[in-house]
């Protein structure tokens, strides 16, 4: 005789479901954890690096932006290799990518072969900005997908301050920068067993015509079977999708406006200055007045967990306020302490009083970026591209992300050393305000919405209707 299911036994399959979606997404952000552990890792490693190579300022730029350069082309390749492969194929394939860079740098006899290294490792990076997220968003409930896709972001956060924390236990061993490149094999190795227990996402095998296993698999991840609506939902995109997204298609009508958003807030999010702190912060520190190497490294792991904590603060708002209101307060806290900062440099650099304060005012700057730009970023273009283009589009936006990232950290020294460094924060300060205008006047919201919901939003929109984005509500 067939057994009805309870309010119980709902309730209790709907708790498991819920259980494996954060499992899953927590393994997938092991990839976020992994490119923040290589990006952040350098800041300390640099000081020793630059000693034992004899390196130039622009050597030591090299060795800093290379891993950029390998980014740029693993997240403008890795959506196409995500909507071809799947994306927990790709995400395997990541792992072994971080594993064989971090081994090369660790090991590495010259600057050129370190060089390598960081170009292996920013493959690596580059696929899993690429593909994490929208892994992450492809399995998330839409009551949930805020806060489970802001695990990515925690987990570079968290990535970044293991790097700090790395940098400072091994300042003072002799070749310890070899041991701080040389430990991301473990989180690769994570990464890659981690995902060969998890499933492909429901959205793929569906577009793959798949449809039975897709079924199955949301059945699973939701904890019922009455996923009749979501599927639904899903091949109803799907039939009005053409059968196979191309780059023409990133042009099209109702993909453009998406297009610009994601392209937008992936430039301002590199050029308003945060990853030249969180390369440099040690070197900036420094210079500041805090003269040890390990100090300044200590000082920098500060700032590393301020990151951590207000990302997390970040994820409970993002789907209770959503995500303009949290866009645009975080912006203008940068554009503020950036001004600050500037005024800071502008003190004499050997007064402890000042290189302190210029340490709380880099941590409120971090703390503006750790609720804006940094999980939002991330979360808008998992969230607001059509599923036929999803992997090609987030790659366009990543790899525009990681270009960026790579101007401004190739010429952070060599801007320092031209403009000092009050007008160089202060230029960042000003892009920061054009980065708020942007948003201010294109960025949507999309709390609360499915991906189909949102995916059909841009695909009715002809034009946008003023600054609250409400033509995609």
């Amino acid at each position: 005789m067939g057994m009805k299911a309870t309010p119980a036994s709902s309730a209790a399959a709907e708790d498991v479901s819920t259980v494996f979606v954060v499992v899953a997404a927590v393994f997938a952000a092991v990839g976020g954890l992994l490119f923040g552990y290589d990006t952040g890792v350098i800041s300390g490693a640099l000081i020793f690096i630059k000693q034992d190579f004899g390196l130039s300022i622009f050597r030591q730029e090299l060795v800093v932006s290379v891993v950029l350069v390998g980014a740029t082309t693993g997240a403008l390749t890795g959506g196409r290799l995500s909507d071809r492969l799947g994306r927990r194929v790709t995400l395997i394939g990541t792992s072994v990518i971080f594993v064989a860079g971090a081994v090369v740098c660790a090991l590495a006899p010259s600057a050129t072969v370190l060089v390598v290294g960081r170009l292996i490792v920013g493959l690596g990076i580059g696929l899993a900005s690429t593909t994490v997220p929208v892994y992450i968003s492809e399995v998330s409930p839409a009551k949930a997908r805020g806060w489970q896709v802001s695990l990515f972001q925690l987990a570079i956060t968290i990535g970044i301050l293991a790097a700090y924390v790395v940098d400072y236990t091994f300042a003072e061993r002799t070749g310890g920068w070899r041991w701080m490149l040389g430990l991301a094999v473990v989180p690769g190795l994570i990464l890659g067993l981690g995902m060969l227990f998890l499933p492909e996402t429901p959205r793929w095998l569906a577009e793959r015509g798949r449809t039975d296993v897709a079924a199955r698999v949301l059945q699973r991840i939701r904890g019922t079977n009455q996923v009749q609506a979501e599927m639904q939902e899903i091949q109803t995109i799907l039939q009005q999708s053409e059968e196979r997204g191309r780059w023409s298609d990133l042009l099209s009508q109702s993909a453009r406006p998406a297009l610009v958003i994601g392209i937008g807030l992936a430039i301002f999010q590199q050029i308003t200055g945060i990853n030249t702190v969180i390369y440099y912060a040690p070197t900036i520190i420094q210079s500041a007045g805090i003269p040890s190497a390990s100090g300044a490294i200590l000082a920098t792991a500060g700032i590393g967990l301020v990151n951590v904590l207000m990302t997390v603060v970040a994820m409970w708002l993002i789907d209770r306020t959503g995500r303009r209101p949290l866009l645009l307060t975080g912006i203008a806290g940068m554009i503020f302490t950036l001004g600050a900062l500037g005024v800071v440099f502008t003190q004499p650099r050997h007064d402890s009083t000042i290189a302190w304060v210029a340490v709380i005012t880099i941590m409120l700057y971090i703390a503006s970026f750790a609720i804006s730009l940094g999980p939002i970023f991330w979360l808008l273009i998992s969230e607001i591209y059509p599923l036929k283009i999803r992997g090609l589009a987030e790659g366009m936006a990543a790899g525009s992300n990681w270009g960026s990232n790579f101007l401004v950290s190739l010429t952070f020294l060599t801007l320092v050393q031209a403009l000092g460094p009050s007008k160089t924060f202060w230029l960042y300060g000003v892009l920061a305000v054009a980065s708020w205008l942007f948003s201010y006047y294109f960025v949507p919201e999309t709390k609360g919405r499915t991906l189909e919901e949102i995916e059909q939003s841009f695909r009715m929109r002809r034009r946008g209707r003023g600054p609250q984005g409400q033509a995609t509500r």
